[in-house]
């Protein structure tokens, strides 16, 4: 049982002190007081905020396997997501093998299918070959795989698509729909433009680093609403028809998508991202992203309300993907994800993928990450890959970071007084 932290779970629409009592790996009970006489342990969480697990709706995962992918569980252990939704890291070739990698990390990883039968075994490049956006392939990838696929991937940008414009994506609507399934995608650096793309999505497709500068354009961002900048995906018509018709607008953060006054623009036009995800892989982890918390204090610090922030990363994720069984939520019978963190108060300092800053009334840190019920373990992160390019700042911070926790492991847990004699000498 958990007591006495403040909870907020906006899909179940509970806000304040409510007790929480997890059974079997599920939520039994919530309640603002609950007898505690039937609980086999307690956990006095006053002062402390519970949230569900997170749910961040665009990550990489599959370290070993593509250029961008990480293990998961090192981060989820401090930053409270507890489902990681794998945006496109395996094509068709792939998949089953993904998948298996998939099923042993101790968090839930429903992945979205890359269009591209190759996946992202490199930076950039893999719809430049159309052979590898075989329709029916992906189909039949997503049929042997339903219960972990769930939706489409495509990155449309002139990186990924080459000279081949709008047909990966079309392609990629294509399998989605034989699937019944929504596709995301990812938006950069035109040609094709956000304008040409907006008008083949559907209701419950997902543009993902919908507040990016880069897809702004090399002539940088138009006047917006109140004479602040908007980036395309914010300002033009098509863009705000398309959020009407129920276009989801996700973050997708990462070390390229997002930028403050494309997201600011966003919200002035009325236009707030329906969820909030990291894009968080091997280039983004030791930042600008970091984790999930960061990238959550980044949406507080452009005015957006924490129950707001705290619905895009939990429930809002959930139901754009149709996650079974009350993820993303406290709602009883659902799974014992849950987050607990100390909500600071003060002046926090955060910067985009462009270095423009802000600064946020509130953060989160992460103080404990419940799966399934249980408290996830400690983990030590990866070696960063050798392609992975670091500032001198971010190398000096990983050897400071190795030196202390060598420091805090290499001595004796405990002196002689921590001891007791486990095997007596002279038994009794």
């Amino acid at each position: 049982m958990l007591t006495g932290g403040e909870l907020l779970d906006p899909g179940s629409d509970r806000a304040g002190r409510y007790d929480v009592a997890v059974r079997n790996g599920r939520i039994a009970m919530v309640a603002p007081r609950l007898p505690r006489d039937d609980a086999a342990e307690v956990a006095d969480l006053t002062g402390r905020l519970v949230t569900p697990g997170l749910v961040d709706l665009h990550t990489h995962v599959y370290p070993g396997a593509t250029y961008w992918g990480i293990d998961p569980d090192p981060v989820a252990w401090r930053s409270g997501v507890t489902t990681w939704v794998d945006a496109g890291s395996a094509g068709a070739y792939s998949f089953p093998a993904f998948a298996a990698a998939a099923a042993g990390y101790a968090v839930r990883v429903p992945a979205l299918l890359n269009i591209s039968a190759v996946g992202l075994i490199a930076p950039v490049g893999e719809s430049r070959e159309l052979a590898n956006c075989d329709v029916e392939l992906a189909v039949a990838t997503v049929r042997a795989h339903r219960h972990t696929v769930v939706g489409i991937k495509v990155r449309m940008d002139r990186h990924n698509v080459g000279t081949h414009g709008l047909t990966p994506l079309r392609r990629a609507v294509e399998a989605a729909q034989a699937c019944e399934l929504p596709v995301m995608v990812h938006i950069g650096a035109g040609p094709p433009t956000i304008a040409q793309m907006l008008p083949l999505l559907r209701p419950g497709d997902i543009i993902t680093h919908c507040a990016s500068g880069i897809a702004a354009g090399p002539a940088g961002v138009a006047a917006g609403p109140a004479g602040i900048a908007a980036g395309p995906a914010g300002s033009t018509p098509a863009a705000r028809e398309a959020y009407r018709a129920g276009v989801l607008f996700d973050i997708g953060h990462g070390s390229g998508g997002f930028a403050f006054d494309v997201l600011e623009a966003q919200l002035a036009a009325g236009m707030p991202p329906h969820t909030v995800s990291t894009d968080l892989h091997s280039r983004s982890l030791h930042g600008p992203a970091f984790d999930l918390p960061t990238t959550m204090a980044k949406m507080l610090a452009v005015g957006m309300s924490l129950p707001q922030v705290v619905a895009a990363a939990t429930v809002g994720p959930a139901r754009a993907l149709g996650l079974p069984g009350g993820v993303g939520t406290l709602g009883v019978g659902a799974p014992a994800d849950i987050a607990v963190f100390a909500v600071q108060d003060g002046r926090f300092e955060y910067v985009d993928v462009h270095g423009q800053r802000r600064h946020a009334p509130t953060r989160l840190v992460n103080e404990l990450t419940y799966r399934a019920g249980r408290p996830l373990p400690p983990r030590l992160p990866q070696p960063v890959p050798p392609w992975v390019p670091l500032t001198d700042a971010q190398r000096h911070a990983l050897a400071g970071r190795e030196r202390a926790v060598r420091h805090l492991l290499t001595p004796p847990l405990v002196g002689p007084d921590g001891l007791a004699e486990q095997f007596p000498r002279h038994g009794g």
